[in-house]
Order: C-alpha cells, then structure tokens, then sequence
C-alpha cells in the first residue's frame, strides 16, 4: 500500500490537497486517441464542405486536436528525479487539466450536432426516389448522452479541477458547461449558427480561462506544499 500524505505542514497549518499521482503513460496513450480521431473527423467535414452546420464543428475538432498537443507536452514535463522543480511535479496534474476542458469539452460540444448534420445531409447521401424518409426524432439526442458521465467524472471527484477549485465553485463551472453545451446544440438545430458560435466561442474562452488558473494554482499548491513539509531526502 502506498504512504499516506502529510495533512499537516511544519507550521501546524494543513497543506494543500494535491491530486493523486497518475500514471503519465496513460495520459500519453490518450494523446494519440484525442489526436488523430478528431483532426481526421475534422479533415473529412473539410473535405466534403457543406453543410454551414459543420463549421463550428471543424473548429470544435481541430481545437480538441490542437489541446490534445499541449496536454501531452505538460504529461511530458512530470519527473520525480534530479532536478525536478515545481512545474516538472505537476505535469501530468495540468495536462490532465487541459484534456478534460479544452480537448474532453469541445469535443463532447462537437459530437451531438455533427451526427445531426451527417444524418440530415444531403450532400453526403442522395436520397432514392422511392426512399421512405424516416425522422430519426429524440434517438438524435443519444450521441449527447456522453456528457452526463464526464458530469459524474468531475463532479464526483474523478476531475483534476476538483482539486483547484472549491465544491461550489466546481459545481458551478460544470453546471455552465452542460448550460452551453445544450444551448449551442439547440442553436444549431434552429439553424441559429451566429448564436452557436458565440455561445461556443464563450464556452472555449471559459475553458481558456479555467485552464490558465487550474496550472498555475497546481504549481503553487505544490509549491507550498513542499515549503512546508519538505520531501525527505533518498538514501
């Protein structure tokens, strides 16, 4: 079993409660995975051009893959040996920090209006003259049943930023992600794309904004962390 961490520093204060420690070779597979998968769904929207419901999407991919890079430069970054320093022990803490809300977010905010627009297109599949057209109706909604798990990730303290944040605070932020994930799709199925982009365009910021606190807040919780309980020396 692994050693229980200090809760108390040399002061008599409590330290900061750190994450877990994760296994980086983990994240670095997830690299790959958010990476490849939407970059290629962006490149095939790309390729096949209309219709206007797909733009926001190829931004919302491309913006997934872009951060799945960056999450994988902070994973790269964790080491434990000589000459690790603050920023080095939290790695894997913050690239877990930007695959959650800037690869994991955009990504759950693209899917749901990208099945609408495949399953509607009649760019991508002509319709036989003698075809019944069958409404898909609510079963269009199942792609964006996928949020309610990552709700349960961060809510029930799976998420890194359950670590940053306080308990309201991390409620209310993911209680605004579900807001404008529903909004923006509801946008894009009235056909409403200048009021999906900017609700999209609010979502990302936000997200921009919470990734930018949560690493910083992680190197000085480590920081102070190791100011007042210094690590032992190895023999």
């Amino acid at each position: 079993m692994s050693k229980e961490r200090p809760t108390v520093g040399t002061d008599g204060k409590p330290l900061p409660t750190l994450p877990p420690e994760r296994d980086a070779r983990v994240w670095a597979r997830l690299v790959r995975v958010m990476f490849y998968t939407p970059g290629f769904l962006a490149l095939l929207l790309l390729k096949t051009g209309e219709p206007a419901g797909f733009g926001i999407t190829v931004e919302l991919f491309m913006l997934t893959s872009a951060a799945a890079v960056v999450g994988g430069l902070f994973v790269a970054s964790q080491s434990d040996g000589r000459g690790a320093d603050h920023s080095s022990w939290t790695g894997v803490w913050s690239g877990s920090l930007v695959f959650e809300l800037l690869a994991g977010v955009p990504f759950l905010c693209a899917v749901p209006p990208l099945f609408h627009e495949l399953a509607n297109s009649t760019l991508l599949h002509a319709k036989a003259p003698d075809a019944v057209n069958i409404a898909l109706g609510a079963s269009e909604l199942l792609p964006a049943v996928a949020i309610l798990p990552f709700m349960i990730y961060q809510l029930a303290g799976f998420g890194t930023l359950h670590f940053v944040v306080s308990r309201p605070v991390n409620w209310a932020i993911n209680l605004a992600i579900l807001a404008l994930i529903i909004a923006s799709n509801v946008a894009n199925r009235q056909a409403a794309y200048g009021v999906e982009k900017k609700l999209v365009g609010l979502l990302v910021l936000g997200m921009a904004a919470t990734v930018f606190y949560g690493v910083l807040k992680l190197r000085q919780m480590q920081a102070d962390y190791d100011r007042r309980c210094p690590p032992k020396e190895s023999k």
